[in-house]
């Protein structure tokens, strides 16, 4: 999941919007969402972060999903290290942002009973059937990797200083990447500020270059990772720590945001689960049900801080990822007491995983 659920305190909300509006003022026009997709971890969020805009008067935005950043932006940085920020929002009186994507009341959904029992059985069976996939191709040069998902946020939205908890309705995303990373293309209306979309592609304007890494993953760079669960894992760690709320919480999330959007060969997938497997505090939810309404068994977590809880989605009978969310499980104070527990303050489900030869080329089925 593209994502990290901290949660900052008001006054430091406003002090990160501030720092993230200057920034932003800095950049060359239109390009304030490139940046954006970047910080993303490129191919998901993930499978999310939003730039500072001129809003409509009065009104502002607060998410609850900041994805962890993909490169080190200059005075980006300690904007965004695993918080989560006060943006504004375009809307038009009729509730609907940009490029056309409705708000309407906070997503909800009953909160699954979460047990440790039978979880290592679980992600064994999901490992098992990861390697028995014969579905991934390997991609090659001058191929694309296409993931659409159906994705919807829930969202603190004041208006004349009157806040109240709001979402995006549920709509498509699509995205491409080339193998090495360098060159990509995001539709998602609830971000583009046009129905074309926007390119993901490097260098910028600003001659930014990134280089891959776990938190803004190349296919060509999850070939090169271990498959052995053990040093993985100690990769994860090492390389994501001081991020997150924890070092056990951001590993589960960085192992997420590798099932979303992102194409890991089909060795590391299975690895991923083994992985997880060796992450305290992983439970299973019985119970889950993915953006599109697809019923499913959860693999899950408990962010402490937060108190949301990160849930893998899975097919009960096949075992293949449906989808992922964040589940508020425990009551916030504050303005953040908006947020109730059994508010879904993120949802994705994956449509189609495909490898195409064109950027914007989908594969039949789509």
């Amino acid at each position: 999941m593209n994502a990290n659920p901290s949660r900052q305190h008001p006054a430091e909300g406003d002090e990160s919007a501030r720092l993230l509006s200057g920034t932003a003022r800095d950049l060359p026009p239109g390009r304030h969402q490139f940046h954006k997709e970047r910080l993303m971890a490129q191919i998901h969020d993930t499978q999310r972060e939003e730039r500072a805009a001129t809003a409509a008067p009065g009104t502002k935005t607060r998410r609850f999903r900041l994805p962890r950043p993909a490169i080190a932006l200059p005075a980006m940085v300690a904007v965004l290290a695993g918080a989560v920020v006060v943006v504004t929002a375009t809307t038009g009186g009729s509730g609907v942002r940009d490029g056309g994507v409705a708000t309407g009341p906070a997503l909800t959904t009953t909160i699954g009973d979460a047990s440790t029992e039978g979880l290592p059985q679980l992600l064994d069976e999901i490992s098992l059937a990861a390697a028995a996939d014969t579905s991934r191709p390997t991609v090659k040069p001058g191929q694309y990797i296409y993931i659409e998902s159906k994705t919807a946020d829930t969202f603190i939205k004041t208006v004349d200083d009157k806040s109240s908890l709001a979402s995006y309705a549920l709509h498509k995303r699509q995205v491409w990447m080339s193998p090495d990373g360098t060159k990509g293309w995001l539709i998602d209306p609830s971000v583009n500020d046009g129905p074309e979309g926007e390119t993901l592609s490097l260098p910028d304007e600003q001659g930014n270059i990134r280089e891959a890494s776990l938190n803004g993953p190349s296919y060509d760079y999850l070939t090169k990772l271990t498959t052995d669960p053990d040093q993985l894992l100690a990769k994860i760690y090492k390389e994501t720590k001081g991020q997150g709320n924890s070092p056990d919480q951001q590993a589960f999330s960085t192992i997420g945001d590798l099932l979303g959007e992102s194409y890991p060969p089909a060795e590391l997938y299975s690895a991923l689960f083994k992985t997880a497997a060796k992450i305290p505090g992983v439970v299973v939810v019985n119970d889950a049900v993915d953006a599109v309404g697809r019923p499913g068994v959860a693999v899950a977590r408990l962010d402490e801080t937060s108190g949301a809880r990160e849930e893998w989605i899975f097919d009960k009978k096949t075992h293949v990822f449906l989808g992922e969310r964040s589940v508020q499980v425990k009551q916030l104070s504050g303005e953040d007491a908006l947020v109730k527990p059994g508010t879904v303050n993120h949802t994705s489900a994956i449509i189609t995983r495909a490898v195409v030869n064109g950027m914007k080329q989908t594969p039949p089925s789509s």
